[in-house]
């Protein structure tokens, strides 16, 4: 199968911690997606939102600057798991999260380019605003 990287970036008004906390907090997390999420806050622990579209585990975390983990969505072929990091750093008053998926399903990266965008950068730019 070919895959794609897809590489994002996005400036929140925010601090690290709160942005960490966002991502990996399950009320926080439903709160800017709208959505139920459950997230299990230690390297290894599994992690389910969107009603089960996405799911995966965690693989490494750094407290308020780096979150790595195994990702997948419910649609993508059985057993296939892409890398999502995100990495975060304070500029000034703000937070520069700088995100990377590696392993997208070739067919399926215009969805997600657009899918990331919709639905978390621009949700965690109107829960910081």
């Amino acid at each position: 199968m070919n895959t794609k990287t897809l590489r994002q970036s996005v400036l929140l008004r925010a601090t690290p911690h709160e942005v960490y906390e966002a991502l990996m907090d399950s009320k926080k997390h439903a709160e800017f997606t709208h959505s139920p999420a459950i997230i299990d806050r230690k390297v290894g622990g599994e992690f389910i939102t969107f009603d089960g579209w996405a799911s995966g585990t965690t693989l490494e975390l750094i407290p308020d600057k780096k979150i790595e983990q195994k990702w997948r969505a419910a649609d993508w072929p059985q057993g296939h798991y892409s890398t999502v990091t995100f990495e975060l750093s304070a500029e000034g008053q703000q937070t520069k999260l700088v995100f990377t998926q590696a392993g997208i399903p070739e067919d399926l990266y215009a969805d997600l380019e657009s899918g990331w965008v919709e639905f978390y950068w621009d949700n965690l730019v109107a829960y910081f605003s």
